[in-house]
């Protein structure tokens, strides 16, 4: 099991009419970054928060930026995330038709620059820009709305993209994101995973901090 499991919550599933509190249960608990997603009801079917927001929940924060664009033609917001202090950028491989080029502008903006998977895209994609990215995201729903059920093969995805990244002596992070739980998550951990969001499991979990604990230790 990991020892070094990082915990993202995400946004998506906080309370907005308590945002300021759930932030706080955020920042006081053992998390490591705080997931943020963008939706432009374009990409996926649905509408989440833009940057006015997130410039609030950015001044509030104080966990790292992990920043995932579920919209068309994000190369365009690059400066706009840069501005947030974002930590890291996820774009879409099925949303940019330059992907190596918007890699190259995001790390030249300063970020860490992830790429991120649908359910139904193969991890195979990646053989030419694995050695690029810093981090590949996993999509473990089909994205667009928070509480949906686990897809299993995510599991299998997650040991392709790990056999990938260890034949390409590539230093990529694997995260994961969607129905993540204790039981999913200890087996996404157990298949090579380093990363995982985690929405309503913590945000409605009767204790915050004590549930990202556990899902750091994998149980």
């Amino acid at each position: 099991m990991k020892t070094d499991l990082k915990i993202a919550p995400s946004l998506l599933s906080a309370d907005f009419g308590n945002l300021e509190r759930d932030l706080a249960k955020v920042n006081r608990s053992d998390a490591d970054w705080l997931h943020l997603d963008i939706m432009d009801g374009v990409f996926v079917p649905n509408i989440s928060f833009g940057f006015p927001v997130l410039k609030y929940v950015a001044k509030l924060s104080e966990k790292p930026l992990d920043v995932h664009l579920m919209i068309v033609q994000p190369e365009k917001f690059i400066h706009e995330v840069k501005d947030l202090g974002a930590m890291m950028m996820n774009v879409h491989y099925e949303a940019c038709v330059h992907l190596h080029r918007v890699v190259q502008q995001i790390k030249s903006a300063g970020m860490k620059a992830g790429v991120t998977l649908n359910p139904a895209t193969p991890v195979s994609v990646l053989e030419d820009i694995i050695g690029d990215v810093d981090m590949v995201l996993l999509m473990s729903v089909n994205p667009g709305f928070g509480g949906q059920k686990f897809i299993e093969h995510t599991i299998d995805k997650v040991r392709a993209l790990r056999q990938l990244i260890s034949r390409t002596g590539s230093e990529a992070l694997i995260e994961v994101d969607g129905g993540v739980n204790l039981e999913t998550g200890a087996r996404l951990a157990e298949a090579g995973a380093d990363v995982l969001v985690t929405g309503s499991t913590v945000f409605k979990a009767p204790d915050f901090g004590e549930m990202v604990r556990l899902l750091k230790q994998g149980h």
